[in-house]
């Protein structure tokens, strides 16, 4: 069985694996929904990734809708007590930016629809450039202390950034940050270059990457043009034969080598890839169904050799 994960500094500890909640009231309706966040139980899984945002972009959304679901699932199972909801502020409709006010408000509103007493991890999803962000660290540092999370994570940040929060955080006697959200893939590797990476091992930072499958890429379900156009597939399709160039191909045929070879399906790869890099704490992906969970559950136990590691990153070179 995979090893439990500390995030950073805290006190919590979950599997190496984050469940991406973006689909659910979007692309993966309530029962659906529900079925998939049984099946990742059921695997093992106990990490869930939502914020307040999922889904206000799909036509007759408001915000919240994944927070609802999930809330509803927790509330359903009486499961509160097994699982890590981690959630984020600043792109509700009704709750943008990061002022204090407006922090406070969107935690209680999450809070609601989440029905718990408590945010196990609270990331500040986007930088507020509008607001001091003095007053960011303080208002988060509040909520910790006012019982309504447990743990402060920043997402979307800049290496500057981060490291200006831990000042702030250091100097004011607040709360410091104890998990980084980046997007990162084997295919894109930034993180690894600005300055992200550094920071976060430098502050004993959990990272969970984000788009760890570089939208369905990396599962290996994009091989040509028309797979984004064919019946059923995901909105980000379009997006996701971006990749499909020669460096994708490349990646694609490296990653085929290795889940042939191990039995395995190639998102299992791609994943496990991600959280063998150091800093990982593992990987966040999403599933609309549970055909597609197994692959991810599966990355979980997983364990590539040095060669492998090697041979997936020069792929990408």
């Amino acid at each position: 069985m995979s090893t439990r994960v500390r995030i950073g500094t805290s006190a919590l500890e979950v599997a190496p694996l984050a469940l991406g909640a973006n689909v659910f009231g979007w692309t993966a309706g309530r029962n659906e929904s529900f079925a998939v966040l049984d099946g990742f139980a059921a695997g093992g899984g106990d990490f869930i990734d939502t914020a307040d945002g999922y889904s206000a972009w799909a036509p007759g959304n408001s915000g919240g809708e994944s927070e609802t679901i999930i809330g509803e699932w927790l509330r359903a199972r009486g499961s509160r007590d097994a699982v890590t909801v981690a959630t984020k502020v600043s792109t509700h409709p009704e709750f943008t930016g990061l002022a204090a006010a407006n922090v406070r408000a969107a935690a209680d509103a999450s809070l609601a629809r989440l029905q718990t007493d408590r945010i196990d991890l609270y990331y500040a999803h986007f930088d507020d450039a509008e607001t001091p962000l003095e007053e960011t660290v303080a208002a988060f540092s509040g909520l910790v202390d006012a019982g309504k999370i447990r743990a402060i994570g920043v997402s979307n940040y800049t290496a500057e950034r981060v490291a200006e929060w831990f000042a702030i955080a250091r100097a004011g006697g607040y709360h410091l940050p104890v998990a980084l959200q980046p997007h990162y893939n084997l295919l894109e590797r930034d993180f690894e270059t600005n300055g992200l990476r550094d920071v976060a091992a430098a502050e004993q930072l959990a990272v969970f990457p984000y788009f760890g499958l570089a939208k369905g890429f990396l599962a290996g379900k994009y091989r040509d043009d028309a797979a984004a156009t064919a019946a059923g597939a995901s909105p980000r399709a379009a997006q996701a034969v971006t990749y499909l160039d020669d460096r994708g191909r490349s990646m694609l045929a490296a990653l085929d080598a290795i889940a042939e070879r191990e039995g395995v399906e190639v998102a299992s790869v791609s994943l496990a890839w991600l959280r063998r890099q150091p800093t990982i704490g593992g990987p966040i992906a999403s599933a609309r169904t549970t055909e597609q969970l197994a692959a991810l559950l599966a990355s979980m136990n997983l364990e590539l050799g040095d060669e492998d590691l090697r041979a997936l990153s020069a792929a990408a070179a």
